[in-house]
């Protein structure tokens, strides 16, 4: 649960960036919505453009990305199987 609890940190963190105080926007996994928003946040952020920000990182970025990514998607599967059918990687 770690690795997934760090992603939706991560998000939040940088959510609050643009979104100041407004909480309708955060990330969260107490919910069937919000986990579902999760696992496509996390889709979308394993697809070959999204994880090598379009070739411009290093393999060893990549892998590290891939790494961290995989593992929140894990976490998430196992917290909420239904959340898979939201992730084209783990369906």
């Amino acid at each position: 649960m770690k690795a997934l609890q760090k992603y939706v940190e991560d998000k939040n963190k940088y959510m609050s960036l643009f979104m100041g105080k407004r909480t309708d926007a955060l990330y969260e996994i107490n919910t069937a919505a919000g986990r579902k928003r999760v696992a496509e946040s996390i889709d979308c952020e394993l697809s070959p453009e999204n994880l090598s920000c379009d070739g411009e990182l290093p393999m060893s970025q990549v892998r590290a990305r891939y790494t961290k990514l995989t593992a929140a998607a894990t976490d998430l599967v196992k917290l909420d199987p239904s959340t898979a059918q939201h992730m084209y990687e783990f369906g």
